[in-house]
């Protein structure tokens, strides 16, 4: 089942934004006065097909699910002998280029639109999440900068933030630009205090990776109060109730629930002693996990649970934005997004980033999996970074793209002379090489995360 949803939510992502950036190019072909002979979801061989409107365009699913095209009247894919007048000047090449550049650049543009209509509608709506209350680990970069668990961030680098996300972003763009972090925090009992991470502890972190955690950072998680104790569980056996407020097990204290679980998970069949307080008065019981088969990144492994619901949900706060307010920040996260990936593919290329960040489909399937199963504004979210990916993706300078195209059209405009047909031919190909190269480091970096 979760393989199904998987694929599922793979196809519900990539799909509409497919469809969406063919969209903008058909939109404004047709604006332009340009006739499209089709429009297909898809790529390769035709299998269903429909011819709508005035120029009976044909509507058409193909055989290849990734990708899709417009095709337009074009004298560099067939011969025009025959046709009629009326349809010869509605042929692309014979556009002036202005309307070239507008027709290629409408398919970015339509995906960085689509993201910022789902942005701005889950600003709108407000999207439930953690708050930017932080545990910090003691003696990690984080806690030497200063930083204390149960501070409330405020601001990074004179930036607002509220929530988790937003404390994550502003993380990842520092380290990408290797300068400090500078936090303003509220600490209970103190008010208003300031922390600075330096740039040195954000050289060398890995950028795939959980940025914050590396620097020793979480979210701030309640104390582990037990919730609710199972009838006949070992931990009914042993004494625990409901409100116990759990402190240490076998003299190794517990900072919250996730901690507490993971010690009992590596006790299976073990007795160990709990120490908590209940009612304001320490007391200790002895308990021993039952051992129990479970699935993890590893494949099945042995397990231990006591049957007790540990508090584990973090603060959530909801910030609802008015319409625009949401289109602005939506405008900005795309703005952001877009120069954070161009960031990250400049240090690629330069060898400061590793090329293990290059994705594919299996990690991009995998992904909107996982914000599926999180809830809609996860995953609508999700879809929006895509959008924006595909965008950028679109725009680089490589033959065959859309940006290659762009680069012709600006040559064209700059010096007045279309890009010779043999040059474009070689491109062309250089292009296609260079995209085969791509595909195959994404599909290995997938591979090698699943491994």
């Amino acid at each position: 089942m979760s393989f199904l949803q998987t694929v599922l939510a793979f196809v519900f992502c990539l799909g509409p934004l497919i469809v969406f950036h063919e969209l903008g190019h058909y939109l404004v072909a047709r604006w332009c006065g340009v006739k499209v002979l089709r429009f297909s979801v898809g790529m390769g061989t035709v299998l269903w097909s429909r011819r709508f409107g005035k120029d009976q365009t044909e509507w058409a699913i193909s055989a290849l699910p990734l990708g899709g095209y417009v095709k337009m009247l074009d004298a560099r894919e067939g011969e025009l002998a025959g046709l009629p007048e009326s349809d010869l000047k509605r042929e692309f090449t014979r556009q002036n280029v202005w309307k070239r550049i507008a027709i290629v650049a409408a398919g970015p543009l339509a995906n960085f639109l689509l993201a910022i209509l789902l942005f701005a509608g889950l600003y709108m709506h407000g999207v439930e999440e953690p708050s930017s209350k932080i545990s910090v680990q003691t003696e990690a970069p984080a806690w030497q900068a200063g930083l204390r668990s149960g501070d409330v961030v405020s601001a990074i680098n004179e930036q607002p933030v509220q929530v988790w996300s937003e404390l994550r972003w502003q993380f990842i763009q520092s380290a990408i630009d290797k300068h400090e972090i500078r936090l303003a925090v509220e600490r209970p009992g103190q008010g208003r205090v300031s922390a600075t991470v330096p740039a040195a502890a954000l050289e060398g972190l890995d950028l795939d990776g959980d940025v914050p955690g590396l620097l020793g950072i979480g979210v701030a998680r309640p104390a582990p109060v037990i919730e609710q104790v199972v009838a006949g569980s070992p931990a009914e056996r042993a004494g625990l109730q409901a409100g116990d407020l759990l402190t240490s097990v076998d003299g190794v204290q517990v900072a919250d629930g996730i901690a507490f679980i993971d010690i009992i998970r590596g006790a299976a069949g073990k007795t160990v002693l709990v120490t908590l307080q209940r009612l304001g008065q320490p007391l200790t019981v002895s308990v021993v996990p039952q051992a129990e088969q479970a699935k993890s990144s590893k494949g099945t492994v042995t397990v231990g649970k006591i049957g007790a619901y540990v508090a584990q949900r973090p603060d959530m706060i909801k910030v609802p934005s008015s319409p625009v307010a949401a289109v602005g920040k939506a405008l900005d996260k795309v703005w952001d997004t877009c120069a954070m990936t161009l960031k990250m593919i400049g240090k690629m290329l330069t060898g400061e980033a590793s090329l293990k960040n290059v994705t594919g489909p299996i990690t991009i399937a995998d992904y909107a999996g996982q914000t599926a199963r999180m809830g809609a504004a996860h995953y609508l979210s999700f879809i929006a970074f895509i959008s924006i990916s595909l965008g950028v993706m679109n725009l680089l300078p490589i033959p065959v793209l859309d940006g290659g195209h762009l680069l012709y059209y600006s040559l064209e405009v700059l010096t007045g002379r279309s890009v010779p047909e043999r040059v474009g031919e070689i491109a062309q190909r250089l292009g296609i090489g260079l995209l085969l190269t791509l595909m195959l480091l994404a599909v290995f970096n997938d591979v090698v995360r699943l491994l």
